[in-house]
């Protein structure tokens, strides 16, 4: 077709799950997760093997991610741990590795963030994830996803320990600070998109507060059952409840028919 923008038949398919409560808690047990994961790695093997063992692990993930022709939960949620796991490395190198206060990196990681968001929605005319439906959307999100990791762990860390607020404070701030989309979407029509990502920003240092208060000692304000304990902990909540979502995908998949070509390309079109 002369002219016409023609697209790959491996970008068709959506590639990011249905926003459901199973989505939220998935995603919450991962921010958790990451966040000890990568306490408990960088204090048993050499920092520097830990991050670029980690950095392995991410791009082994999303090669996977990329390559896979459909939404694969197992996939999709493996890349997330490992956005996770990275992610908060990266935010912690930062502070630790180069000394920068923890306000200086949040500011840097917001920057960092509407720079992503500036050029998807500049390039592409939406930043909705119901439109992952070719290579460059999936990236830009990858690259959202990756940023909001690190903001949310410097965030989290700038309430627990500069500001002073503990692990358990700071878990039941940003609680009441996730509630916010949701009552403002439902209740006052709030838009979806930007609902969306407020709350996906705010998951990170939510999970990994509550995950830090767990794991770490008394002393530091936690319950002291180890970064190690309660990273497996978590990996079986989220082993489960993925387990549980391809189930569920793998019974649409059977009863709804495949989507036509030409509805994908229809998603292609930005929203008025």
């Amino acid at each position: 077709m002369s002219g016409a923008h023609v697209v790959d038949r491996a970008q068709i398919e959506q590639k990011v799950p249905e926003v459901t409560a199973a989505f939220w808690i998935t995603k919450v047990l991962t921010t958790g997760m990451g966040e000890t994961t990568a306490d408990y790695l960088v204090h048993q093997i050499d920092p520097p093997l830990a991050v670029g063992l980690a950095g392995l692990g991410l791009l082994a993930a999303l090669l996977l991610q990329f390559a896979a022709r459909r939404y694969v939960p197992w996939i999709y949620w493996l890349a997330v741990v490992m956005v996770s796991i990275f992610g908060t490395m990266a935010a912690d190198a930062v502070h630790v590795g180069l000394g920068v206060p923890y306000l200086v990196s949040t500011v840097a990681f917001v920057l960092a963030l509407a720079a992503v968001f500036l050029t998807w929605r500049t390039t592409e005319k939406t930043l909705s994830i119901h439109s992952m439906v070719t290579r460059r959307r999936e990236a830009f999100y990858w690259a959202t996803v990756l940023t909001t990791f690190a903001l949310g762990t410097a965030a989290g860390d700038l309430t627990a320990m500069a500001l002073g607020l503990g692990y358990l404070a700071s878990g039941v701030l940003f609680a009441v600070l996730i509630a916010i989309p949701a009552l403002a979407y439902r209740r006052f029509g709030m838009n979806a998109t930007f609902a969306f990502w407020f709350a996906y920003v705010l998951t990170r240092p939510l999970g990994a507060s509550v995950a830090d208060w767990a794991a770490v000692s008394p002393e530091r304000g936690g319950l002291d059952l180890g970064a190690g304990p309660v990273s497996l902990a978590l990996a079986l909540a989220i082993l489960a409840l993925v387990t549980l979502l391809a189930a569920r995908a793998a019974r649409a998949a059977r009863t709804t028919p495949a989507r036509s070509r030409e509805s994908a390309l229809l998603a292609l079109k930005p929203p008025r």
